[in-house]
């Protein structure tokens, strides 16, 4: 693990875990600059963490140890998990977000990812399906880390869940069809608008208006259809 971290800077935020690690939740820092996004991850202050900091040039920092309860998720729910937080390793991507001009991620910070989030998966036994957004977790909140970030990267190498090719077009009766669909995959429907909006900035980034069509459908079919989940 030593050459997958750069340096240590601890953070203060963290407590004990009341969960298995299960999953991992990736974000970006929505912040201006590195040193900004390090100073408020590691302020007592300020209530966050996460597990690691991934900069721009690759550079990962340790903030708090694994088996620590990191503070990154906050009010969040996937899957039945409404504490996040314990059941996940949090990794925060230095971008500065969709409110100080959104950006791609860098090769060399992808490159710093993959063989990072490859060895948390192979330790805690999270299954591709388990690799989700801030905004797959807490739709209603967070649009992190966006639908700029190259999932299909990660899928390619088992670290994801591919993003279906939907093979014909689902129109649902109505919108309240789609949303029991996707609370059975493992979004958090409670905004419905929003978790629409969450489930197409992951799996159809083209186009995020809130409005299911039968593309959408679709590819939810295909999802639940790959988990076993159509019963």
């Amino acid at each position: 693990m030593g050459e997958l971290v750069h340096r240590d800077c601890p953070s203060p935020n963290h407590n004990e875990r009341r969960l298995p690690v299960s999953m991992v939740v990736l974000h970006y820092t929505g912040m201006q600059t590195m040193a900004e996004a390090l100073e408020r991850l590691t302020d007592p202050a300020a209530e966050v963490s996460a597990h690691y900091l991934i900069d721009e040039d690759g550079t990962v920092i340790r903030l708090v140890a694994e088996d620590r309860r990191a503070w990154h998720a906050g009010r969040s729910l996937w899957r039945g998990i409404s504490d996040v937080n314990s059941a996940s390793v949090g990794i925060e991507l230095v971008n500065p977000g969709h409110e100080f001009g959104y950006r791609a991620f860098p090769e060399a910070q992808m490159r710093a990812l993959l063989p990072l989030l490859a060895a948390i998966m192979e330790r805690h036994a999270i299954e591709p399906g388990n690799v989700v957004g801030h905004s797959d977790v807490a739709p209603a909140r967070k649009d992190d880390p966006g639908e700029l970030f190259d999932w299909q990267r990660l899928a390619r190498l088992g670290l994801a869940t591919p993003i279906p090719r939907p093979r014909i077009r689902l129109l649902h009766e109505n919108p309240g069809q789609f949303l029991l669909a996707l609370e059975r995959f493992g979004y958090d429907i409670a905004d419905g608008p929003a978790a629409i909006r969450a489930f197409q900035r992951r799996w159809r980034p083209a186009r995020i208006d809130g409005a299911v069509d039968g593309e959408c459908g679709a590819i939810l079919f295909e999802l639940l259809l790959a988990r076993g989940s159509m019963d």
